[in-house]
């Protein structure tokens, strides 16, 4: 149902939150979330030009949220890359199911109403202070920032 393009788009959200508003590289969270570059570049246009992220060029540039955690849905992250698919019609074209799904179709329909739901529900904030004691992404004993060992 998520496809690896918006599990990617998550992770980025996820890292960049995770900064506090400090911008990240695209090397940082290609880094961080185990993506690979290219992908990643291509991955942060489509952020960029859905709004959820800018960035900023220059010596200390990189890539901030358009908006904060704190308002940002993981509904809107996955909009902005790939919109969400219901079933509105048979996906069969059977003359017959016209105006109504069938059992099957119907039922994931449903499944596919509640996972919408709880996406639009759901704020970048909100998974960054759910309680336990692993943080999104980062080990847990290892600071959120990505050292990137320049200058060696």
């Amino acid at each position: 149902m998520i496809s690896q393009t918006v599990e990617y788009a998550l992770r980025a959200v996820v890292t960049i939150a995770q900064h506090g508003g400090r911008p990240c590289t695209a090397k940082e969270i290609a880094v961080k979330t185990q993506v690979p570059a290219p992908y990643l570049s291509k991955l942060m246009q489509g952020l960029a030009k859905g709004g959820i992220v800018s960035s900023q060029r220059g010596l200390h540039g990189g890539f901030v949220l358009s908006k904060s955690p704190d308002d940002l849905t993981l509904w809107e992250v996955i909009e902005s890359v790939e919109p969400f698919q219901r079933i509105r019609k048979c996906p069969l074209g059977i003359v017959s199911h016209t105006g109504t799904l069938c059992p099957l179709h119907q039922n994931l329909d449903d499944v596919m109403a509640r996972a919408e739901k709880s996406l639009r529900e759901t704020t970048v904030t909100s998974i960054l202070q759910q309680p336990g004691a692993v943080s999104p992404l980062c080990e847990q004993n290892q600071s959120p920032l990505v050292t990137l060992g320049l200058g060696r």
